[in-house]
């Protein structure tokens, strides 16, 4: 198993994820990926174990790519 697909497996939470985002105005965080029906239905019922679209957010990844 590589190393991207196991961080996926490990990782459940939206809060860690790169496209889970705060929006000022409405004072809320929203998921800005383009969900379909299914997917959206999972994310408002807070069913995102296996999340298609989950990238783990890393702020130090640039950092430690220009070391």
């Amino acid at each position: 198993m590589d190393q991207k697909k196991k961080k996926q497996e490990m990782a459940t939470s939206c809060d860690m994820c790169g496209h889970y985002a705060y929006d000022e105005e409405d004072e809320c965080y929203y998921c800005d990926m383009n969900l379909d029906e299914d997917d959206m239905m999972k994310f408002l019922t807070g069913d995102t174990n296996h999340c298609h679209y989950f990238s783990l957010y890393d702020e130090y990844a640039i950092v430690r790519h220009q070391m």
